[in-house]
């Protein structure tokens, strides 16, 4: 009997052993991921912002898991694969090698840094049945379920997408869905409906044969610690870079080259503690465009955007340097760009630009723009309306009216060569907008009204 219970207590011990050496040795392939702070100045309190370091976290070549040059059913398994062996080792760079790679949809899970190397071209298919099943996603500040990004991180932390290479869109369906059909349309206002009536959101699934609500190209939906670095991004369903109720965001000398509808270059929405700098957008809309979703969507999510610096940025093509909204009822607040440049003959609309509408609520405050230097905006330095709709004026009702107070907005140091106005202000009687200065703007030629504004208080023009 004593003989027995020693066996037992030997085997138990040696099984404790076994374990505790398993666990060892798999703590030890398993690196902590480092972070990097970084420390921004602005005209408010920004913290500093906390992204992912990788590199000293391992390798994962996708060709290591069966990748084909030009072959996309290989490829696309290969990265979700490779995609799954990092993050399941705590953290890891997938690598895209030099040549020509054709994907599907790629998403990305926790402690994973997608990295393109120089010489790599990582296009992807122009077929939708390629982003399905839908995915938790949003069109235009709505939030729905619709075919997924074409990169997309949805809950994840500690994401990155570094390198060299260059992402592609074939944009052969995604142009065809450029234009705005009857039943097009009529989905638009399905999912307008849905949204204002507090259908739950999983029950909004945009995806059928008339929709045709195309994808984001690049979405990092609900994330945490997320890095963007080094990438040329050429061509785009929908909007380039989508970053949606994230914390902590660096975009760093990115390209964007995208001129096909609503391509604007970056759009933080719902998002704190953003940095985008030293990167060069060419693209059809808006260069940068701060969101903060629409309507009842946002008043239930109560998600501001705030504490976001630009800087360093050059515009080559775009309507805007910066706008916000006309996606804003989450409100917008702590805003600050600076030191950037538009082309000379970039065809610009306005350098800042604030929309709104009856519909929206929200609220827009502290925003700082200095040192920008541009060639000629068809519009002006400035311009804010309270009265932008859009097709949707017709389109749908109003079903519940909050205004949008905007205040607290300060230009300086702004030069251009040719523009209509300095700054128009479109506000209503009910809620005129506050306290606006303009301070050292060097223009050489004003075409029309120098300042339009209806329903301003303590508007401020200093040498």
């Amino acid at each position: 009997m004593i003989s027995l219970l020693r066996r037992i207590k030997f085997t138990l011990l040696s099984f404790f052993f076994l374990a505790l050496l398993v666990f060892i040795s798999c703590g030890q392939g398993r690196r902590e991921l480092k972070h990097e702070e970084i420390r921004v100045e602005a005209p408010f309190a920004m913290p500093p912002i906390k992204v992912p370091e990788f590199s000293e976290c391992d390798d994962f070549s996708i060709t290591d898991f069966g990748a084909v040059e030009k072959e996309k059913i290989s490829t696309t398994k290969a990265i979700s694969q490779a995609i799954a062996a990092a993050s399941d080792a705590g953290g890891g760079r997938v690598i895209i090698p030099a040549g020509e790679w054709f994907s599907g949809k790629i998403h990305l899970k926790s402690n994973v840094n997608l990295h393109l190397s120089e010489g790599a071209i990582l296009t992807f298919s122009g077929d939708p049945q390629d982003y399905l099943p839908a995915v938790h996603t949003t069109w235009e500040g709505i939030e729905c379920y619709n075919y997924s990004p074409l990169i997309y991180a949805y809950k994840c932390e500690n994401v990155a997408i570094t390198g060299a290479g260059q992402l592609k869109a074939e944009m052969g369906v995604w142009k065809r869905w450029f234009a705005r059909p009857p039943a097009h349309m009529n989905s638009l206002k399905k999912l307008y409906h849905m949204a204002a009536k507090g259908v739950a959101v999983q029950e909004r699934v945009m995806v059928n044969d008339t929709s045709h609500l195309r994808p984001q190209f690049i979405q990092f939906n609900r994330c945490k610690n997320v890095r963007m670095e080094g990438v040329t991004i050429i061509n785009s369903p929908f909007w380039v870079i989508h970053p949606y109720m994230c914390h902590n965001v660096v975009i760093r000398n990115v390209k964007v080259y995208a001129h096909g509808h609503n391509n604007d270059g970056v759009d933080p929405e719902m998002c704190e503690n953003v940095l985008i700098e030293d990167c060069v957008f060419d693209q059809g809309d808006d260069a940068i465009a701060i969101k903060s979703g629409r309507n009842q969507d946002a008043w239930r999510l109560n998600t501001p955007s705030r504490n976001i610096v630009v800087r360093n940025c050059l515009v080559k093509n775009g309507h805007q340097l910066l706008a916000i909204g006309s996606e804003l009822s989450g409100g917008v607040e702590n805003v600050f760009l600076e030191n950037c440049t538009v082309e000379e003959n970039a065809r610009m609309f306005h350098l800042v630009f604030i929309k709104t509408n009856e519909r929206r609520g929200g609220y827009v405050k502290n925003v700082y723009v200095r040192n920008v230097t541009a060639d000629k905006m068809s519009q002006g330095i400035l311009g804010i309306d309270t009265d932008v709709l859009y097709q949707w004026r017709d389109l749908v009702p109003t079903y519940e009216k909050r205004l949008t107070p905007i205040s607290d907005v300060y230009l300086t140091d702004i030069k251009a060569n040719k523009v209509n106005f300095l700054s128009r202000i479109l506000a209503q009687d009910a809620l005129p907008v506050k306290n606006i200065r303009l301070k050292n703007i060097r223009v050489e030629q004003i075409t029309g009204e120098k300042l339009i504004h209806n329903n301003v208080v303590n508007f401020q023009l200093e040498e």
